[in-house]
């Protein structure tokens, strides 16, 4: 079965928006003159198809473009790049729809763990999840084990790490794992918690399998990837590592361009949510609507949604906004979202870090009254 990508194009009017996305479908699959492309297989399955194409409204169209499978094979990375590669770098087309198909689907089955799996780990059978993140970078391990300890204390779901922390010199990768897993898990066994650490994988390249067998064997509860840093690729091969079994949060940094402009790039639901968990992640992290970086409700919602719609691609996963988040605004969160969330929690706990536990209570509550 095909898979299909629906594309928002710029175009005077529906008959150059027709030549446009017959243009995409050469340019993403054969990159070669109409002209020229072989009869049989090549033209027949590879070549891209223009599926439909119409009007959106004024000077904006749409365009749907099926894509065989034999395109992408086996990489998820070859995959994206049927899906927005060369035409990426042009102007006036956007991703804003992804639709594997069942041949791709079972190539990436999409998150191992999801909302379910993730739930089960934490012990917290319902309810908004509460993440507070380790930071700033600049302390030694033993200060963010401290940091660690007193949120397990203060009732949190997850222990995040900043994604700013990788293998400075004040907190190298292995002393700060090894420091923070082992103080989660005598917190856990203190206050009779299932919290999950969830360090970030950082490293040089040849450096990330040994990074990710050492946060294993420390005792992390999962991994957060950058993609836009590290690739979607290596999303999909934590996934499928049933050796491994852990979890996958997906950071935002360097995704930016890719949503920031309308008439470019890929839609936030799209990138943040349907791609996030094709590739197998199982919390999609995304800035938060009232926080610094300026993304809309609509946009914020359209993430969640793609997340956790039930015809998604595999298994639901949990949205967790960041940025913005106080114990004020929590019941506003909890309308918005709902409660298959995970909120991160950052700046706002580290007024007083050895008090970090009343914080992170304090917003337990808040999120708890809340959604009763």
């Amino acid at each position: 079965m095909r898979f299909t990508v629906t594309y928002r194009i710029r175009a005077g009017d529906l008959a150059e928006a027709r030549a446009r996305a017959d243009a995409i479908a050469l340019e993403q699959t054969v990159e070669i003159p109409r002209a020229v492309v072989p009869p049989g297989y090549i033209e027949d399955e590879i070549l891209g198809r223009v599926e439909e194409t119409g009007t959106l409204s004024e000077g904006v169209f749409q365009a749907k473009i099926s894509y065989s499978p034999d395109s992408a094979g086996e990489e998820f990375s070859q995959f994206l790049n049927v899906v927005f590669g060369n035409s990426s770098i042009q102007q006036g087309i956007r991703v804003t729809g992804v639709e594997p198909g069942e041949t791709m689907l079972a190539r990436f089955p999409g998150p191992r763990f999801g909302i379910k799996g993730i739930r089960a780990r934490c012990g917290r059978a319902t309810g908004g999840m509460i993440a507070p993140v380790l930071k700033p970078m600049g302390q030694p391990p033993a200060a963010f084990a401290a940091l660690a300890a007193g949120a397990v204390r203060g009732g949190a779901d997850i222990i995040k790490e900043d994604h700013g922390l990788a293998g400075q010199a004040a907190a190298p990768f292995e002393a700060r794992v090894e420091a923070v897993a082992q103080a989660v898990a005598k917190a856990n066994a203190e206050y009779g918690r299932s919290v999950i650490y969830i360090p970030n994988l950082s490293g040089p390249a040849d450096q990330i399998e040994a990074r990710l067998r050492f946060a294993k064997e420390a005792g992390a509860g999962g991994v957060i990837v950058m993609p836009g840093l590290l690739g979607f690729g290596l999303v999909h091969r934590i996934a499928q590592d049933a050796g491994l079994d852990l979890p996958v949060m997906t950071h935002p940094s360097f995704l930016g361009p890719w949503v920031l402009s309308p008439d470019t790039g890929i839609d936030h639901g799209v990138i943040f949510g349907t791609l996030q968990r094709l590739a197998g992640a199982d919390i999609s992290v995304f800035p938060n609507v009232g926080g610094r970086f300026g993304f809309s409700a609509p946009e914020c919602l359209q993430i969640a949604d793609a997340c956790r719609a039930p015809d998604g691609p595999g298994a639901a996963m949990l949205p967790s906004p960041g940025g913005g988040m106080s114990v004020e605004r929590a019941a506003d969160m909890v309308r918005m979202y709902g409660q298959d969330v995970v909120y991160l929690l950052g700046g706002s706990l580290l007024a007083d870090p050895p008090n970090i536990h009343l914080a992170v209570s304090a917003m337990r509550k808040a999120v708890d009254a809340a959604e009763s």
